[in-house]
């Protein structure tokens, strides 16, 4: 349980080496979250950055009530200082990090796996959509995993990585052990912000960084005075909804070259990237606008990619129109969900991974995603993204958040309802926000009542969008124009800590 520090870089390498599993963990996580995870593991390691010593130490105390054998506790201290600060509180866990290296071997032979399908590690779902569920990686899918994330990034031999991703998001999709594999240099970081991010790459000359969609409205909103001038184009790999236009094409003024990726935790991270093709400069921009949408084509290892009738299981028209269910089939998928058999067979019904997620397919053999099947919302018979009004409304330079959800509505069924959290300091009107989207979507998009207030979100972060529809359902007769969150805000979990920041650079070389 630690931020993107080395001790958390090295644990990918040194824990499978050690014939053991690794799980790195949601930093965001309260104490009777982690304890239920670490029951669930039967964890016998617990590796704790300083900064969550407290939360770690009350979730062993929960599993020692439960008379549940609690895993021992090794510090992980800032940067190279000693951990002689962390109290473990008699749980034999005396030991620090370095401390614990120092005990090492150096005649140590490494504990290969017997079976290329044996685990690797367990990655935990987000748990936007439900539960939170222990995903298995093999050691041949992470394998096949890195390769395919050397392809589909474009990266060189010795490329500087900032690691702007979290390492506990599918093992920070699987670029820890594809940066080895290039003998790159890791930036590792506690904290992220557009300083940082354009602070590193002057210094530490960055050719690479990924992370969510919000990565690039941090880059397209900083202050004047942080977004330096780049001395290079920089590569920047974004995975979940496309954003917004204004945004990108912001972003790739300042020098960002922008990948957009498809996938989740099942999946390894992104499995569907879009190649750029040379032939799509000539389109009209209209034409243009309208392919920078669509997801792309699936990775150079996976091995199928289709968008199918859940029901038949028969692919859907190539028409750019007919909707169906995202599916996967590859070697780049997870084994199986921790201790769940029966979803996992559900999951891979015919054959094929089932994301649930809803899409088209082109005539090019580009597929576009519409919408999680929970989420999309079919209004006086059209079906409407919110992935795509959310692009819109992230784009307005005074929202910081936004969801859209359902809202019932007699005659059409389903309406937008918009929830807003505008930047502190600002402050914005619900006819400002309409107007906004009124000029970038076509009216039956615009969502219809606007909310505005904090959002509630998961321990990852995520917003609980299950949690806004219950209360939207509950009370439909949201006004038209402006509502506010106040009434239910007592129900959101928030999450985070102010951060010291530090920067860690180390290489890593193979031969």
């Amino acid at each position: 349980m630690a931020p993107n520090v080395p001790a958390l870089y090295e644990l990918h390498f040194g824990v499978p080496m050690a014939g053991a599993v690794l799980s790195a963990l949601n930093t965001r996580l309260d104490a009777s979250t982690l304890a239920l995870t670490l029951e669930q593991l039967n964890a016998k390691l617990i590796f704790v950055d300083y900064q969550f010593n407290d939360v770690a130490l009350k979730a062993l105390d929960l599993l020692s009530l439960k008379s549940v054998k609690p895993p021992h506790l090794v510090g992980i201290p800032e940067c190279d200082k000693s951990t002689s600060s962390m109290d473990c509180k008699n749980i034999s866990c005396d030991l620090d990090y370095n401390g614990l290296l120092e005990m090492g071997r150096d005649d140590f032979t490494i504990i290969r796996p017997n079976k290329e399908c044996d685990p690797i590690s367990v990655n935990y779902t987000s748990g936007s959509t439900g539960k939170p569920k222990g995903v298995i990686y093999s050691h041949r899918a992470a394998y096949l995993n890195s390769l395919a994330d050397i392809f589909r990034f474009d990266m060189r031999q010795m490329p500087v990585f900032l690691w702007t991703v979290d390492m506990f998001r599918c093992n920070g999709w699987c670029l820890t052990w594809a940066m080895a594999a290039l003998g790159a240099t890791n930036i590792c970081l506690r904290n992220v912000s557009a300083e940082v991010i354009f602070d590193s790459i002057s210094l530490h000359k960055v050719t690479h960084f990924c992370g969510p969609p919000a990565i690039l409205n941090t880059i397209a909103k900083a202050p004047a005075g942080n977004q330096n001038p780049l001395p290079f184009n920089v590569n920047v790999i974004i995975a979940g909804s496309f954003p917004y236009s204004e945004i990108l094409t912001k972003v790739e003024g300042l020098g960002f070259n922008v990948y957009h990726g498809y996938g989740m935790t099942e999946a390894l991270g992104p499995a569907i990237v879009k190649p750029w093709k040379p032939e799509l400069d000539s389109t009209f921009e209209n034409e243009h606008e309208k392919i920078r949408n669509r997801e792309g084509l699936h990775n150079l290892l996976i091995e199928g990619v289709d968008v199918k009738d859940p029901n038949t299981m028969k692919s859907v028209p190539s028409d750019g129109k007919t909707i169906g269910e995202v599916m996967f089939r590859s070697n780049i998928l997870m084994s199986g969900y921790l201790k769940n058999s029966e979803v996992t067979q559900e999951a891979f019904r015919g054959g094929w991974y089932h994301t649930g997620d809803l899409g088209v397919r082109h005539q090019n053999g580009y597929i576009q995603m519409k919408d999680r099947g929970k989420d999309i919302i079919i209004s006086g018979g059209e079906a409407i993204s919110t992935l795509e009004v959310e692009a819109v409304l992230l784009s307005h330079p005074k929202v910081s958040e936004a969801a859209v959800v359902g809202q019932p509505d007699a005659l059409l069924n389903e309406v937008p309802c918009a929830f807003v959290k505008v930047k502190e300091g600002f402050g914005a009107s619900a006819e400002e926000i309409t107007n906004f989207c009124g000029n970038r979507l076509p009216d039956h998009m615009i969502p219809k009542s606007i909310v505005f207030g904090d959002l509630p979100v998961n321990f990852s972060g995520k917003v609980q969008k299950f949690a806004i529809r219950e209360k939207v359902n509950a009370a439909p007769a949201f006004p038209i124009v402006e509502s506010s969150l106040m009434a239910w805000q007592e129900q959101q979990i928030k999450f985070g800590s102010t951060y010291q920041q530090h920067i860690f650079i180390f290489s890593i070389c193979t031969f």
